[in-house]
């Protein structure tokens, strides 16, 4: 079995040292969704969300989730983003969205913990929005859908 990267010869947790490693260019892409009922939908489609403009509030969410990863997940380190894309899908069969985030840096770790906070951040936030109409709203799956870049080279998600 390897070596667990977070723990140290004495077995207690630490944040890894990274600064041996080379700045690479680091690419992740992940998405998640949220499934509600079609009067929230359409009031969401419709703009007609009581707290205001609903997918503009998560896509803003997002970005700043993805900036916050290494705030709100122990041991991950800060990075340096050098941008976070969003984009929100309307989903008519769930009936609900899909929000997908593209975070990228140039850096000595990978970005796959801003692109996956980003989603958690935005899906919340539309939770948030429209809670007072759907209280029964359900997140997920969040998933990695691809990664580019670093030591372990790119890896995109088969499972779809």
């Amino acid at each position: 079995m390897e070596r667990l990267t977070h723990l140290d010869s004495a077995g207690q947790v630490h944040m890894v040292d990274i600064s041996d490693k080379p700045i690479t260019r680091r690419v992740a892409i992940a998405e998640g969704e949220i499934q509600m009922q079609p009067n929230t939908f359409e009031a969401i489609r419709a703009g007609q969300v009581e707290k205001g403009e609903a997918l503009a509030v998560a896509r803003v969410a997002a970005i700043e989730g993805a900036k916050a990863a290494s705030s709100i997940i122990p041991l991950c380190h800060p990075i340096p983003l050098d941008g976070v894309d969003v984009e929100i899908e309307a989903i008519d069969k769930l009936p609900g969205y899909r929000l997908r985030v593209r975070a990228s840096a140039e850096w000595r770790t990978g970005v796959e913990m801003e692109a996956l906070s980003g989603v958690v951040a935005g899906l919340l936030s539309l939770y948030d929005m429209c809670k007072v109409m759907d209280r029964g709203m359900t997140l997920g799956p969040i998933r990695l859908r691809e990664k580019r870049g670093g030591r372990s080279g790119n890896w995109h998600n088969e499972s779809e």
